[in-house]
């Protein structure tokens, strides 16, 4: 009986050693995405039906199968720094475009998904609290009644009656990121956080031909190296913010020149105003009865966002930004 005993200690003294010397599966690196529709690639399927049109093709899903890392994605179209991030959001944009009848359910605040538990943290937002849709829009309305001719949309934005509201969009945009990374900071002290700037939308006017809507539709064409201006001093804007409040700054910029809405089909990385659209699935989005009116073939108004080789691209850039910051598969 002793010796029975004995054996059977020893057996399970073996079994214990040989479980604390296994090697142990490492716990994945927690990561959460905040921003707006460039970074839940919106219009890309397939895409959540809740109003955010978050794709599982964004790069936040990308980066994070690539990396194994363990995603909370609350990315959101529609979303602003102030309403959306800091704030709760109740305005969505879909897709899919036409909501339910009632509308969708508001929004939480996307930094409230941030606690303690972070390792890393990437924000991609901005566009919309400097209203570059409604900038779009504005210059589709004033290339169409100057036929296409001039530079109408930066007279009026540079020049006229709408630099000091664009101005003011800007200061108030520098404010509310602050309060963004600093809230971030606050909430999980020990993240890695990564500001991701947002990819080449019309770099070059070459290629793009008035009244396509696969395109930039009745956009001047003089009008487009200003559109680009705005781009590039938005991406300042988030470069700086990065570097003021302690963020690593993803340039998708840089990379993406050539690949933008005035590209041909092969090398466009963003959809145009009017688009086909990309990604695994047979998902649609029954365009609104404004997309039904724009003369054009295509599937959906998907308003200049990135295709599923855009959202490749800037999975790219933010799996080398996340591999540098710590976040490697092994």
């Amino acid at each position: 009986m002793m010796r029975l005993a004995l054996t059977t200690v020893a057996a399970a003294a073996a079994a214990v050693l040989a479980t604390a010397l296994a090697p142990q599966a490492p716990t994945p690196l927690s990561y959460v995405a905040l921003g707006d529709s460039y970074s839940a690639a919106s219009f890309v399927r397939p895409w959540n039906t809740d109003g955010c049109g978050r794709s599982e093709q964004d790069y936040p899903h990308q980066a994070a199968r690539r990396l194994g890392l363990k995603l909370t994605d609350v990315t959101c179209s529609g979303a602003e720094v102030r309403a959306g991030l800091l704030g709760p959001q109740s305005e969505l944009k879909g897709p899919p475009s036409v909501p339910p009848p009632g509308g969708w359910a508001p929004k939480a605040a996307q930094v409230k998904a941030v606690t303690a538990a972070a390792d890393l943290v990437t924000v991609g937002a901005g566009g919309n609290s400097v209203g570059f849709s409604e900038i779009v829009e504005t210059c589709v309305k004033r290339g169409l009644a100057s036929f296409g001719t001039g530079t109408p949309c930066t007279d009026h934005y540079a020049r006229g009656g709408g630099a000091a509201g664009l101005d003011a969009r800007f200061t108030a945009l520098e404010a509310d990121f602050t309060a963004l990374l600093k809230e971030i900071r606050t909430r999980a002290p020990r993240a890695r956080v990564a500001v991701v700037g947002y990819p080449a939308i019309v770099d070059s006017s070459a290629g793009c031909g008035w009244g396509s809507w696969h395109q930039l539709g009745t956009v001047a064409k003089g009008d487009m190296p200003w559109l680009d201006s705005v781009e590039r001093r938005l991406n300042t804007l988030l470069r700086e913010q990065a570097r003021s409040n302690g963020a690593v700054y993803v340039d998708t910029y840089s990379s993406s020149t050539g690949h933008g809405v005035c590209a041909g089909a092969e090398q466009r990385w963003m959809y145009g105003i009017k688009d086909t659209l990309t990604g695994p699935g047979e998902q649609s989005d029954p365009p609104s009865e404004l997309c039904r009116s724009i003369p054009a073939r295509g599937e959906a108004c998907t308003v200049l966002h990135p295709n599923l080789r855009g959202a490749t691209h800037q999975a790219d850039r933010v799996t080398e930004a996340l591999t540098a910051l710590g976040a490697r598969r092994t």
